[in-house]
């Protein structure tokens, strides 16, 4: 990382840090751009930071710490905490007793 000292506006002293890094270009189809820009505006990112984050993601990075990632965690919470004890109770009723 690099850094520099400067003054500000105000004639305060202002550190200014910023890392380095390379410009790639990627060539996508319109429909993924359409999407990543869609995503970064709606999370009020940039679409290189979004970019950086999806490729270190996939690329198991610095966050992942070497683990995968469970993407689909809690997507099915009911709230409740007594379903895995009465799972098959849930379906019966659910889906009628001839399926099981």
């Amino acid at each position: 990382m690099s850094s520099g000292a400067r003054v500000g506006e105000n004639g305060a002293r202002v550190e200014v840090c910023w890392h380095t890094m390379k410009r790639t270009t990627v060539k996508l189809p319109d429909d993924l751009d359409a999407r990543l820009r869609y995503e970064s505006q709606r999370r009020g990112c940039t679409v290189s930071e979004l970019t950086r984050e999806a490729i270190d993601l996939y690329l198991g990075g610095s966050d992942s710490q070497g683990r995968r990632r469970l993407l689909a965690a809690s997507a099915g919470r009911s709230g409740r905490e007594d379903v895995s004890e009465r799972i098959e109770e849930i379906l019966s009723k659910e889906l009628g007793a001839s399926h099981f």
